[in-house]
């Protein structure tokens, strides 16, 4: 029987796209996920904007022969050593050149250089006619990563520091350096955390905090936290932990566990913990999260506590999911959320911080074409995505302190959490994507669930947000669009700390400082900068603000709930922190 023109014509096509998907995650493998055509295409429109601007290429001319003037300037006097003025100044954050090493001739003329250079490349990659603001972005950061490759604190021989600690180790720092660096190389081709990890252990040494499962589906693990306390508030609390994460960030060490915190205050709490997704889940959607994930919670906690409301809390995606869900709720007629708190969650996503920079068709179809291959984002995507965006911090320093100084790097319980990655289910993850960030469909009011729109002006629940200064994933001032797009009652918080450190904000962890105000439904709008200045700044934890508040919308003290429900068929499965959070 012989094929029809059509017929042919499907066959070729479905092998194009085969043949598609599979050069591209080869070449994801390569390139870390980070797609060439976007890099390119940026760099492309920068080049011809740059080349049809005569009147920049002017500027960045006489800013070259300034700074060239003023290093010139700086020769003569660079041998004072301490005493030097600097032609410029690093910029607050950026720690490398500190030293008083750093201070005396040759390296002062070294990194001031240096410096010099990378002010001059900021320049040549931003304020350029016509350039859109997303290539901007790209262009700027991807320039930056490459500057900081060569930063002078990165190389051996005219780093001050590496030099003296080579004299005093009689050079063996290198081989030191060098055991750790074969040591991580053969734990990141085997997918094995990074050393000093197996130190910190769920259910060993992080995440003790008592509890039992009391239920379990295809994605979800709900734990019940025991009481500590002889009576505790009549409303339970929920946390919806990222689905991008393992939910332990939040019950840490017993110390920094905000878990332990909240049922010592007398909270009856229980947490989602997900499924660490494989193949077999690659076409869970963003909606199955929502439903399998937060609504078949409430269902279970409702049997266990029939006659209360629950405080839902969402941390990063979390609070995006519960954000959702509440909306969705509002419309329906279902009231069982009596408040919603988002820690570091992005509701309005125009300005979502540097992750904007793998956000486009371009990357979007590439990261589906390497998810296609797999049935889900891997977790060393994820993990190098995040240190890609604070290479100082997360990259360099430690190629530093590691492998040039010689020194192990010290493992704590936060930072071996943040080496237990989870995956992302291939469609989930498109559709965050897609809908969330590209077409910003939550705020823009075009999200649908169960095929209808919802709109987050629905929700007329009290909420208490919290954003972050230096917080990268979710910038606090799109974290504080929140005042706009809902009609409730706004607590909001911004405190020091970046999008985790802010969060595991113990009472008593030195060095904190919060600022938090109020604003009711009927307030007019103030812009997020106006806030900032005016609000005035408290030293110490913003944990106690939000634990009164919690309690200002509560309805008082009650007996603690029973462990589950058995009698409607949510008996403890087992103690916490369950299965899931343990599945690599």
């Amino acid at each position: 029987m012989e094929c029809t023109c059509d017929e042919e014509a499907d066959i070729t096509e479905g092998t194009r796209q085969t043949l598609d998907h599979l050069f591209n995650a080869w070449l994801g493998h390569l390139t870390a996920g980070v797609s060439p055509a976007s890099i390119m295409g940026a760099y492309a429109d920068w080049a011809w904007h740059i080349a049809m601007s005569p009147g920049k290429q002017g500027q960045l001319t006489e800013k070259a022969w300034r700074k060239a003037m003023r290093l010139a300037a700086f020769l003569p006097q660079a041998t004072r050593g301490c005493d030097c003025e600097p032609c410029i100044e690093p910029l607050p954050q950026d720690a490398r050149f500190k030293g008083d090493e750093w201070q005396v001739w040759p390296f002062n003329v070294i990194y001031q250089s240096f410096l010099l250079t990378q002010q001059w490349w900021h320049n040549a990659t931003t304020d350029i006619s016509g350039l859109s603001g997303h290539h901007t972005k790209i262009v700027n950061f991807t320039m930056r990563q490459y500057m900081d490759m060569f930063s002078p604190s990165n190389m051996p021989f005219i780093n001050p520091e590496i030099i003296h600690r080579t004299i005093d180790k009689h050079g063996l720092n290198f081989f030191n350096g060098f055991r750790y660096w074969l040591e991580d190389v053969g734990r990141y081709i085997s997918k094995q955390p990074r050393a000093g990890s197996e130190e910190f252990v769920p259910g060993k040494t992080v995440a003790v905090t008592p509890g039992k499962v009391i239920y379990r589906n295809h994605l979800i693990e709900l734990i019940q936290y025991s009481p500590t306390t002889g009576k505790v508030q009549a409303e339970p609390v929920l946390i919806v932990p990222a689905c991008i994460m393992k939910y332990y960030i939040l019950d840490l060490s017993p110390g920094n566990s905000l878990v332990r915190w909240l049922v010592n205050q007398g909270y009856t709490v229980f947490m989602i913990s997900w499924k660490n997704p494989d193949r077999k889940n690659r076409d869970l959607s963003l909606d199955d999260y929502r439903k399998s994930g937060i609504m078949a919670s409430l269902d279970v906690i409702n049997a266990i506590v029939p006659e209360h409301k629950i405080h839902g809390v969402g941390y990063c995606l979390g609070g995006t999911l519960l954000s959702i869900a509440a909306a969705a709720m509002s419309r329906d007629g279902d009231d069982r959320l009596t408040s919603m708190t988002l820690f570091a969650s992005l509701t309005d996503f125009s300005e979502a911080g540097e992750l904007e920079l793998f956000i486009d068709e371009s990357q979007i179809d590439f990261l589906e074409d390497m998810m296609w291959e797999e049935g889900y984002l891997d977790a060393w995507q994820m993990t190098n995505a995040f240190q890609f965006l604070r290479s100082n911090d997360l990259i360099w320093s430690r190629v530093i302190h590691d492998y040039l100084m010689g020194e192990r790097s010290p493992m704590f319980d936060l930072m071996a959490w943040s080496t237990d990655a989870t995956r992302l289910p291939y469609r989930m993850h498109s559709e965050y994507l897609r809908q969330l960030y590209l077409s910003n469909e939550l705020a823009e009011e075009n999200y649908r669930v169960d095929g209808v729109v919802i709109s987050l002006r629905d929700v007329k629940l009290p909420i208490f947000a919290v954003g972050t200064r230096t917080d990268h994933i979710a910038p606090w001032q799109s974290v504080y669009k929140i005042h706009a797009l809902t009609d409730s009652n706004v607590t909001f918080v911004l405190t020091s700390g970046g999008h985790n450190a802010g969060v595991v904000n113990e009472p008593g962890h030195r060095g904190r400082i919060y600022q938090i105000a109020d604003k009711s439904s009927d307030a007019p709008y103030v812009g997020p900068g106006v806030w900032r200045d005016e609000v005035p700044e408290r030293e110490g934890s913003w944990w106690p603000e939000w634990d009164a508040w919690l309690k200002e919308h509560s309805s008082g003290e009650t007996g603690p709930p029973a462990m589950g429900a058995p009698d409607k068929g949510y008996k403890p499965l087992g103690n916490a922190p369950g299965q899931y959070v343990l599945q690599r």
